[in-house]
C-alpha cells in the first residue's frame, strides 16, 4: 500500500503511478495528441497568471462549498468523465465512484468506462452526471440515456470535441490491447474488444454526423439538464445556449485531440462573457493546484473537473489516493481562499487576478 503521509501535491501522484501502470496504460492517461503542445499549454497557462490578494479582511471562517447545476457540494471540483479506470484499479469506475461518493464531490462518468453506468450507481445515491458520446446508431444513444435516467444520474454531457479520436502518438506507439474482458462496460454485446486495440475500438464509438440539433434531441428524450464539453470559443457557447444547454464545459479534452488549440483557461473568460449567464460554465484541463481552482473560478467559472490527477491517485492508491488528492485540492483552495482575502467562492473576483 503506498504511504499517502509522503504525498504533498497532486503531482506526487504521477510519479507513483507510473510505478505501477503499464507503458501501455501510462501512455492511455498521460499522453495528449501531436506535438503535446496543447497538452502542456493547460498547465503552463495556469502558471503564467498571477493572483492579486487582498488584506486586511477577516478570514477566520472560511466556506470552500459551491454547487454544481443547483446540487451543493463541498468543493467547487468534480471528477471528469475520464475512461477506462480498469487499467489503474482492478474494479474500475466502481472504486472512482465510492471515492466521489465518500467526498461528496461530483463524479461525470464516461461513455465508455470500463464498468457499466448501473454498476458505478449501485455504489449509492451520490451526485453523477453522465457523458455522451452519441452514436452513429441513435438507438443505442437512446437507450443508454435512457438507461442513465433510470439509474439516476442527474445530468447528461454531450462531449462535442472527437467526431474523430486525436492523433495521439504515445497510444500509437505503446497499443492496449484487449485480452478476456470487455474494454466497454455500456456497450456490453454491442462492441467486441476481444483482441482489439483501443484506438481501434474508438472508431465504433466516434459519430462525424453530430449537430446542434442533437443537443435538443437529448434533451427531450432525457428530460435532465444538458451540457456541451469540448467548448474553445464564445460562438460555440453561444449556440450551445440557444439550443439549450444548462451549461458548457469549457475543454479540449485534455490535449488529446486537436493540438495547438488554446489552453482551456486561456478560453475560458471568452466563453463567460458571451454566455452572459444564461448558463453555468465549467473547466478542465490542466487543474493541478487549489491556486488553479482559484483563478479559474475568479475567471467565472462555476466549477473546475480534474481528470488526469485522479486517474494517477487511483493507480496509486486506489479510493484512498483519489480521497487524498482531493483532500489535497480542498486544503489547497481554503488556502488560498484565505490568503486571498475571500471567505467564500462567491467573493472571488476577476480583480484577483492577472
Amino acid at each position: 500500500m503506498t504511504d499517502l503521509a509522503g504525498v504533498f501535491k497532486l503531482h506526487d501522484f504521477e510519479e507513483l503511478a507510473r510505478e505501477t501502470l503499464s507503458s501501455s496504460a501510462f501512455a492511455y492517461y498521460s499522453g495528449g495528441a501531436g506535438d503535446e503542445i496543447t497538452l502542456q499549454d493547460n498547465i503552463s497557462a495556469f502558471r503564467r497568471r498571477r493572483l492579486r490578494p487582498r488584506v486586511m479582511v477577516d478570514v477566520s471562517m472560511i466556506d470552500p462549498s459551491s454547487s454544481f447545476l443547483g446540487t451543493p457540494l463541498p468543493i467547487p471540483v468534480g471528477l471528469g468523465p475520464t475512461a477506462q479506470h480498469r487499467f489503474a484499479h482492478p474494479e474500475g469506475e466502481v472504486a472512482t465512484s465510492r471515492a466521489a461518493k465518500e467526498a461528496g464531490v461530483m463524479m461525470c462518468v464516461s461513455t465508455i468506462a470500463n464498468r457499466s453506468l448501473e454498476d458505478v450507481a449501485a455504489v449509492g445515491d451520490a451526485p453523477r452526471w453522465f457523458q455522451l458520446y452519441i452514436h452513429r446508431d441513435r438507438g443505442i444513444s437512446k437507450a443508454m440515456v435512457e438507461r442513465a435516467v433510470a439509474a439516476g444520474y442527474r445530468a447528461i454531457v454531450i462531449t462535442a470535441d472527437l467526431p474523430y479520436p486525436g492523433y495521439r502518438e504515445r497510444e500509437l506507439r505503446h497499443p492496449v490491447v484487449y485480452e478476456g474482458e470487455a474494454a466497454f462496460g455500456n456497450f456490453a454485446g454491442i462492441v467486441d474488444s476481444e483482441g482489439a486495440e483501443l484506438l481501434q475500438l474508438l472508431d465504433e464509438v466516434v459519430n462525424t454526423t453530430v449537430t446542434w440539433d442533437d443537443v435538443e434531441w437529448v434533451r427531450e428524450l432525457s428530460g435532465l439538464p444538458v451540457l456541451i464539453k469540448g467548448i474553445l470559443t464564445g460562438e460555440d457557447a453561444a449556440l450551445a445556449v440557444e439550443h439549450g444547454a444548462a451549461g458548457v464545459v469549457v475543454s479540449n479534452h485534455g490535449g488529446r485531440q486537436l493540438d495547438r488549440v488554446s489552453a482551456s483557461v486561456d478560453v475560458l473568460e471568452e466563453v463567460v462573457q458571451e454566455v452572459s449567464g444564461r448558463c453555468e460554465v465549467y473547466l478542465d484541463g490542466g487543474v493541478r493546484r487549489g491556486t488553479d481552482v482559484a483563478i479559474a473560478l475568479a475567471l467565472g467559472a462555476q466549477g473546475v473537473f480534474i481528470g488526469r490527477p485522479y486517474l494517477f491517485a487511483l493507480a496509486a492508491a486506489g479510493e484512498a489516493g483519489i480521497l487524498r488528492a482531493l483532500e489535497l485540492l480542498s486544503a489547497e483552495f481554503v488556502n488560498a481562499l484565505g490568503l486571498l482575502g475571500a471567505t467564500h467562492v462567491r467573493q472571488l473576483k476577476r480583480t484577483h487576478v492577472v
